[in-house]
């Protein structure tokens, strides 16, 4: 055998899929989308659009062929369905499929020990590829307990480490406010939402702080309208601001 004929073999690394959110415009803000087996924290006061977001790119990865599982406490499945087709994103063929599931959660009833039975359910979704928390802010004012919340998001670390995308949307006031550095710092991606009075309306922006092993979008700010039969349209900032 000729040993010098011999070419070595190269292992190209295989590249990580994208999670896109179906809108063009925000995922070019956001890097080209987020790399699939991330963690991904999004963050916003209440009518921030913090659940109108985790839909669209919920919506934009069932397009293109993944499994969700969504543990809400917003919503329920009766009520999501039409909540998601009045900004043109229906959602019925992929329940029926069971390509989506929902779990309507309601974090009061279950005590002092939410996130940790939170994570035992996702552990159980071995078909979904993306597996969404909307939102975790209920769970954490009734299990308070700093080192089980920051357990919770470790335990979700090492689940993307098996290529699932995790989403948690979180309010960032409270108690978690004096350890929310400590959360960001485990994710892999964290987007702001804001919402800011303007005269007579509110204005709704989007922050990327940032996303890891995507291209650069660090401080990107988006300006959003959430627009009936349409959804997420992203706006130029002055125009946001008015």
């Amino acid at each position: 055998m000729d040993m010098e004929s011999q070419e070595p073999k190269v292992t190209q690394k295989k590249a990580r899929p994208v999670i896109s959110s179906g809108n063009v415009e925000l995922d070019s803000r956001m890097g080209g989308g987020l790399p699939g087996g991330s963690l991904v924290l999004i963050e916003g006061g209440s009518g921030s659009g913090k659940s109108v977001l985790s839909q669209q790119i919920m919506y934009g990865a069932l397009k293109d062929g993944y499994r969700i599982s969504l543990f809400t406490s917003e919503s329920t499945v009766r009520s999501i369905i039409p909540q998601m087709s009045s900004i043109d994103m229906d959602i019925q063929d992929f329940l029926l499929m069971r390509r989506m599931r929902v779990y309507p959660v309601e974090f009061s009833k279950i005590g002092e020990d939410a996130t940790v039975r939170l994570f035992r359910a996702m552990m159980k979704e071995v078909k979904s590829d993306v597996i969404v928390v909307d939102s975790l802010t209920s769970a954490m004012t009734v299990d308070v307990d700093e080192s089980r919340i920051l357990s919770f998001f470790e335990e979700a670390k090492r689940l993307c480490d098996t290529g699932k995308t995790v989403i948690v949307t979180l309010h960032p006031g409270g108690a978690v406010a004096s350890y929310l550095d400590r959360l960001r710092s485990i994710c892999d991606a964290n987007l702001v939402l804001l919402s800011e009075a303007d005269g007579q309306r509110m204005v709704k922006m989007l922050k990327v702080v940032k996303i890891r092993g995507g291209a650069s979008a660090t401080g990107a700010i988006v300006g959003f309208e959430v627009e009936p039969g349409w959804g997420m349209r992203v706006i130029p900032i002055s125009k946001a601001r008015g």
